[in-house]
C-alpha cells in the first residue's frame, strides 16, 4: 500500500510517468520496504499508522508523512476499495488498542 501511495505522490508532484519514480522517491520507497520486511510487529498489525513503535528516521518519517497526507485523500479515487479497507481496519485497530 505504502509503494502505491509513494507512486501515486510522485507522480502528482514530481511529474513522473505512471510505474516510474524519481530518485527520491525511489529512495524513500526502498526505505519503507525495508522498514516494513525487519518489523517485528507485522504479523499482528495492519499499518504502521497503528503501530506504538515507530521505526523510520525522523527525516524519512517526515518525508513518508507528506507522501500520506497528500496521497491517503487521493487513494479513494485511484484504489477504492484498499482505501475503504484502510479505512475500516484502522477504525478497529484504534477501538481494539482503546480497549486494551
Amino acid at each position: 500500500m505504502v509503494s502505491e501511495m509513494i507512486s501515486l505522490y510522485c507522480r502528482k508532484k514530481h511529474a513522473t510517468k505512471k510505474g516510474g519514480l524519481c530518485s527520491e522517491c525511489a529512495k524513500l520507497a526502498e526505505y519503507a520496504r525495508q522498514r516494513s520486511d525487519k518489523c517485528p510487529f507485522m504479523e499482528n498489525k495492519t499499518f504502521c499508522s497503528n503501530c506504538r513503535v515507530h521505526c523510520y528516521k525522523p527525516e524519512m518519517r517526515e518525508k513518508i508523512r507528506a507522501v500520506m497526507r497528500f496521497s491517503g485523500p487521493r487513494m479513494i479515487f485511484h484504489h477504492p476499495v484498499v482505501a475503504m479497507r484502510h479505512v475500516i481496519l484502522t477504525k478497529c485497530e484504534k477501538k481494539r488498542m482503546e480497549h486494551k
